[in-house]
């Protein structure tokens, strides 16, 4: 795990919010602030290769310089780089980088949680083995999210301070590129740098997600 901010604080437990940050939007800011009810540190993670997706819109090192912008201020966010996109690579590399006694929590919105409950992990009841490396916070998103009974104790709910269902990385390029008002979805300190990075790219067909 490579880092480009570190937070001073040493957690007990850490939040670990995975992401593609294609841009990084108010709705990401918000359920990271508001896991810092629970956890002592968000680190923001960005993977260098994706399970399902590839890299389009704005670069690795563009997505890096935004977050970076966005998350200016707050002592106890840091940000980072890791080499698998799967939870359990993720994990491994907070392990390494945090130490064995951290407590890990994987922040995430309802729609994430359904599909990392839902992959094909390869084998029966792999899904409950990882829950016992971490945990998640959860944000209701276009609904709650309603967790097996299997899974007691490893999934919590996380309230967001306001309503984001609208808001997702998506909706901003579409709106880049269709001429239409976006800067609402992003945090402030960032949409001139979006602006700049995204304009000409969302002219062109989309091939990316």
């Amino acid at each position: 795990m490579e880092f480009f901010r570190s937070s001073r604080v040493k957690p007990c437990r850490l939040g670990v919010f995975p992401g593609t940050f294609n841009p990084v939007t108010v709705a990401h800011v918000a359920l990271a602030e508001s896991a810092l009810t629970a956890v002592d540190e968000v680190v923001f993670v960005l993977p260098r290769q994706f399970p399902h997706k590839t890299y389009s819109g704005a670069s690795f090192e563009q997505r890096l310089e935004l977050l970076g912008m966005a998350l200016e201020g707050e002592p106890r966010f840091s940000v980072a780089a890791c080499q698998g996109g799967l939870f359990a690579e993720i994990a491994s590399e907070c392990r390494e980088a945090y130490g064995t006694d951290v407590r890990l929590s994987f922040l995430c919105g309802r729609d994430a949680a359904e599909r990392i409950a839902n992959w094909d992990y390869g084998s029966p009841g792999a899904f409950l083995e990882l829950l016992q490396q971490f945990d998640l916070l959860v944000a209701a998103r276009s609904g709650e999210y309603c967790p097996s009974e299997r899974l007691p104790g490893s999934c919590a709910r996380l309230e967001l301070n306001g309503a984001f269902d609208h808001v997702s990385a998506s909706e901003v390029r579409t709106r880049i590129g269709k001429g239409e008002s976006w800067e609402h979805l992003v945090p402030a300190a960032v949409r001139r740098r979006v602006g700049e990075i995204y304009a000409k790219r969302e002219k062109l067909p989309e091939t990316g997600y």
